[in-house]
């Protein structure tokens, strides 16, 4: 029922695919682990308290998708190097930005959200979402509706700062933040997705992008599933049900662990070096204070193919941003100054607004030159 640009079905050559995808994402990526540390996940019951969800054939969302999020921390907890925190673990509202907000401060590796869906026809099956544009309207009314919960906090208008549910161009500014994490965020919801119709038979509705803001908040590879529709009598009864809750959690807990175990043998593990590396080349331009007029520095917060409106919501907040388009590409800069210590107090602005690879770069006479020439 959703079109999306990923087939909605997933063969075995296309499962053959995946493993591969998985290892070259992994084996390709700079991952800086302490071998102390544990794998955190988030895991986030969708709705809570005044808010129940949808209430298809009488079942409630918000009691499914907790006790389902339960059902599996008490899988993954059997991994001592993982931890599971849950964004809420009784019948309580929390706001969109504050679930986004604990995984932050957790630090977590990973953040699934758990909700159920519904629909006016007879519609049935899974769908799991990552962070994206909206490939059509269908996609777009899912992510709205989910959205939609934020007029229930307090103070919305500020928290979110312009952001309309309603609108398609406040969903586009979403996706920025999410672009980097957006391959293994695909990568999860496709081996979940094979899991649900492979090991329980449920009708793969497939891995579609849209615009949710509880995934927007979140600064680590985010997922958002759709459990199933409750609209749909024989659906909402299995999810309704303890087996049909355990299956589906054991499912998800299972591409968890697959993916912690896929990051676990492609990571670097590093000690001090790269605060060592850090110090010496903060040594090496610490005193600079203030270059030649010519000299422009500013923050390059992302890289994108998308042309995004240039309103502080867009950007987590962040003001004055500048878009320049470089070939296919649209490249976004914040804190344009010729002070170096004033770029470097916005580079830690951006980076603490979840921008986590943005980084100084330099022009002079309207051309990017190489940072570490200009500071000799």
């Amino acid at each position: 029922m959703i079109h999306t640009t990923y087939k909605d079905k997933f063969d075995t050559k296309i499962t053959l695919a995946i493993v591969v995808i998985f290892s070259f994402i992994f084996l390709n990526t700079t991952l800086v682990y302490s071998q102390d540390k544990k794998f955190i996940v988030v895991l986030d019951a969708g709705h809570g308290g005044n808010d129940p969800g949808n209430i298809g054939n009488g079942y409630r969302e918000k009691t499914i998708a907790l006790k389902v999020v339960k059902e599996i921390r008490n899988e993954l907890q059997k991994i001592n190097d993982i931890k599971v925190i849950l964004t809420r673990d009784k019948d309580v509202l929390i706001n969109l930005w504050k679930r986004g907000e604990i995984a932050n401060k957790a630090k977590a590796d990973l953040f699934v959200s758990i909700h159920c869906d519904s629909h006016s026809s007879n519609a049935y099956g899974a769908g799991t979402f990552v962070l994206g544009l909206h490939a059509n309207k269908r996609n777009f009314d899912v992510a709205k509706r989910e959205n939609a919960v934020i007029s229930l906090e307090d103070n919305y208008r500020e928290r979110y700062k312009g952001f309309d549910p309603n609108s398609e161009e406040s969903v586009l500014g979403l996706t920025l933040l999410q672009e980097e994490n957006l391959d293994k965020s695909f990568l999860l919801a496709a081996d979940i997705q094979q899991n649900f119709s492979k090991a329980l038979k449920r009708k793969n509705r497939g891995v579609k992008q849209a615009g949710f803001v509880v995934l927007h908040q979140t600064y680590m590879p985010s997922v958002l599933i759709e459990l199933g529709f409750l609209t749909n009598k024989n659906e909402g009864k299995f999810l309704n049900s303890k087996s049909g809750q355990q299956k589906m959690a054991k499912e998800i807990a299972r591409s968890i662990k697959k993916y912690y175990n896929q990051l676990k043998l492609n990571t670097v593990v590093v000690n001090d070096q790269i605060s060592i590396e850090n110090s010496k080349v903060d040594a090496t331009i610490r005193d600079e204070d203030k270059l030649e007029e010519e000299v422009i520095f500013k923050i390059q917060i992302a890289s994108s193919k998308n042309k995004i409106e240039l309103k502080s919501y867009n950007f987590k907040g962040l003001k004055n941003v500048q878009r320049v388009k470089v070939g296919s590409y649209y490249k976004y800069y914040f804190g344009v100054t010729t002070i170096y210590n004033k770029v470097k107090n916005s580079l830690l602005k951006a980076k603490s607004k979840g921008y986590s690879d943005a980084y100084i770069a330099a022009f002079k006479k309207g051309k990017k030159v190489s940072l570490t020439e200009v500071l000799k």
